[in-house]
């Protein structure tokens, strides 16, 4: 009963994120999401019912990752968002050594996003 009772406050809160996550570019929101899929499916099948039936996670997770369904414009504003969150320490850091590895882990993100998107195209 307690795993239960704690397993819906963390899916709550990682939901709350992962919403928040949506029109602040700092909060991954797709993370958030699948912890909050995870959490609910272990506590409660009506909340995890309730939240695969939202908007949210048929917009973030069931067309863009199950489905692999993304539109050019949902593609290009996530790696634009990625590329905002990694420029912020790319920025702040002077060091050669992390900015490289920023570059790297940018890198890493268009070849995924461009494997994973047109793995059945």
């Amino acid at each position: 009963m307690l795993k239960k009772i704690v397993f819906i406050l963390m899916g709550s809160l990682s939901f709350i994120l992962g919403t928040v996550g949506i029109f602040l570019p700092v909060l991954p929101t797709v993370p958030f999401y699948l912890l909050t899929a995870y959490l609910w499916l272990n506590s409660s099948d009506r909340l995890y019912s309730y939240f695969t039936k939202s908007k949210y996670y048929q917009t973030y997770i069931q067309k863009m990752f199950i489905e692999k369904k993304a539109s050019k414009s949902s593609l290009i504003k996530m790696l634009l968002m990625v590329f905002i969150v990694l420029l912020i320490p790319f920025i702040i850091f002077n060091s050669l050594h992390v900015r490289i590895i920023l570059i790297i882990v940018f890198l890493a993100h268009l070849i995924f996003g461009y494997v994973y998107f047109n793995k059945n195209k």
